[in-house]
């Protein structure tokens, strides 16, 4: 019995031993698939390329008028008729409204009729003056009763014109507060008039980035009234004064608004946008972070892994600028990476990503 045991206990430790020399045999040599590169790591690419960069300095700001204004009466007089209709855009020198002005009209009238006369008496008082049967003192006369019928004719004009209301400049007009019949005073509210094209934008700014601001940088502003859209605008003006409470300097910009949609008094989200480059940027996805380093994987002419250590600038949803590192064409891993390691081959199933991807 015991020799039978041991003979079987050798077969079996025969047995381990063969298996272990053909597995240590198949993981010692590469296999003919794996010669074909059936062995590497499948993954995606992106090209790196240049794209557009600039540092943003975020701030709240109001949208204000470039022109505002709210018409009033000059005149205590009834309305005889309205010309404009709520939130009409009109253009400037526009009449709006007309006061009951007969008897200026009138007066109008009268003041030319005595300006013609005394155009007329000038007249034959110089013909007598040329043929030596009217004194110089005479025609002095005359000339002064024309001036003074010139100016009551201007003072005429004056009064009709105080009671015809005309848009001042070019822009949108508001609520209509007066019918026709209406009794007004002077002062009293008839409209509002904007001009919102363009339209400002002020904005507040911590003195520490004051070096960073210059007149003609872009602007980038959204309003809640608006989701997912973007208006961007220049910068005009920055304040000469920093306020000594806020520590903040007052940034005024200006938006086309060429649609109107921008109204006054907005609240709108902004971003100045300065120093504007092109740098080389991958992918977030491709930046491998490692301790405080940051590395991406290159892959080579040989469809292999290289791990390269990268310096990078700013990020981007979806971007990140690249400083040092690597070179324009290059190709970079964005998926699977997590299987690489440096030297490893790769099978490469999407290129030519874009180094933005669309952001959900």
């Amino acid at each position: 019995m015991r020799s039978i045991f041991a003979l079987a206990l050798s077969l079996v430790a025969l047995a381990i031993l063969a298996g272990a020399a053909f597995l240590y045999a198949r993981g010692g040599a590469p296999s003919h698939e794996m010669r074909r590169g059936g062995g590497a790591i499948p993954v995606e690419v992106a090209t790196v390329a240049p794209h557009a960069f600039a540092d943003r300095i975020e701030a709240i700001g109001t949208a204000i008028a470039d022109e505002s204004v709210t018409l009033t009466a000059r005149v205590a007089e009834a309305v005889r008729a309205v010309h404009f209709e709520d939130g009409q855009i009109v253009e400037k020198g526009a009449v709006l409204v007309e006061f009951e002005h007969d008897e200026e009209t009138a007066a109008l009238a009268e003041a030319r009729a005595a300006l013609v006369e005394a155009e007329r008496q000038l007249e034959r008082i110089r013909d007598l003056v040329a043929r030596g049967n009217a004194t110089q003192a005479t025609l002095d006369e005359r000339v002064r009763a024309v001036d003074e019928a010139k100016a009551r004719v201007d003072a005429a004009a004056a009064r009709v014109e105080d009671r015809i209301l005309r848009a001042p400049f070019s822009g949108v007009l508001g609520l209509r507060q007066v019918s026709v019949g209406a009794v007004v005073t002077p002062g009293t509210a008839i409209t509002t008039l904007d001009d919102v094209f363009p339209i400002k934008v002020d904005f507040a700014i911590p003195e520490r980035f004051l070096s960073a601001l210059a007149t003609g940088q872009t602007i980038l502003a959204r309003a809640v009234a608006f989701p997912g859209e973007t208006f961007r605008g220049t910068v005009k003006t920055v304040d000469s004064r920093v306020d000594p409470v806020t520590r903040a300097v007052t940034v005024r910009a200006e938006i086309a608004n060429e649609d109107a949609r921008l109204r006054p008094g907005m609240l709108l989200t902004v971003e100045v946008m300065s120093r504007e480059r092109r740098s080389l940027a991958v992918p977030e996805e491709a930046i491998v972070p490692i301790g405080k380093a940051q590395y991406v994987f290159v892959v080579t002419g040989e469809n292999v892994a290289e791990r390269r250590q990268v310096t990078t600038g700013v990020r981007r949803p979806g971007v990140v600028e690249i400083l040092d590192g690597l070179e324009a064409g290059e190709s970079v891993v964005v998926a699977g990476a997590v299987r690489l390691r440096p030297g490893q081959p790769v099978r490469i199933i999407e290129s030519g990503l874009p180094v933005a991807r669309p952001q959900s």
